[in-house]
């Protein structure tokens, strides 16, 4: 994804991304943060039992985000504030290589609390695999030709998600194409609804 954004042209940071009222440089901005949590939570340990696994980090909310939270507006003035693109593909490249650095030093059964909860690395560390791919799918929605996330992230985060939903989604779909609509990012057409059945019902899962 640092590759992803290092070589997006500097008009691409005006487009929209695909998390609603955000746009590309909304989208860095965020992931800036994102890093900087990840250095934060691998330098919190705890001996507290784990309360949460990879999956259930993940809470399913009932609608989908629609830009007006007062974080999500947050962000926009962040980005804004940046006003050359190259500063905050600099500031990404800089702290979310040190964050995969020290994500690939820690122990993976070491526990660790963010968000009033207690996991171990590897499992914290899984769950931002979902996050950040599915932000990586944000992040090139509008930008046809741009790289996609690797393969072994978009089928380890449709296995995620698809433990999230208690459901599988068609075997004949794409893994981008089950975290797309899974998430409510894209809508189903007629003929994907047909192939979801029940779980057509209980559509987007909305996780946060």
């Amino acid at each position: 994804m640092r590759t992803a954004v290092a070589e997006l042209a500097d008009e691409d940071f005006a487009r929209p991304s695909g998390c609603t009222g955000w746009l590309v440089r909304d989208l860095v901005c965020h992931l800036v943060i994102d890093a900087q949590d990840v250095l934060i939570t691998l330098v919190t340990p705890t001996d507290a039992e784990p309360t949460r696994d990879a999956v259930t980090y993940w809470e399913v909310a009932d609608a989908p985000p629609t830009g007006d939270d007062p974080l999500d507006a947050l962000i926009v003035r962040l980005a804004a504030a940046y006003e050359e693109p190259w500063l905050l593909k600099f500031h990404l490249d800089d702290v979310g290589s040190a964050a995969g650095r020290a994500a690939g030093l820690a122990d993976p059964a070491l526990r660790v609390g963010t968000r009033d909860v207690v996991l171990t690395t590897g499992d914290y560390l899984s769950a931002y695999v979902l996050e950040w791919t599915l932000h990586h799918l944000d992040l090139i929605a509008h930008l046809p030709g741009a790289a996609e996330p690797p393969a072994e992230s978009l089928a380890g985060s449709r296995r995620m998600l698809e433990e999230i939903a208690g459901a599988a989604f068609p075997a004949s779909w794409s893994d981008k194409d089950a975290l797309l609509v899974g998430t409510g990012r894209r809508a189903p057409a007629d003929a994907e609804r047909a192939e979801l059945g029940d779980l057509a019902a209980k559509l987007p899962f909305v996780i946060g």
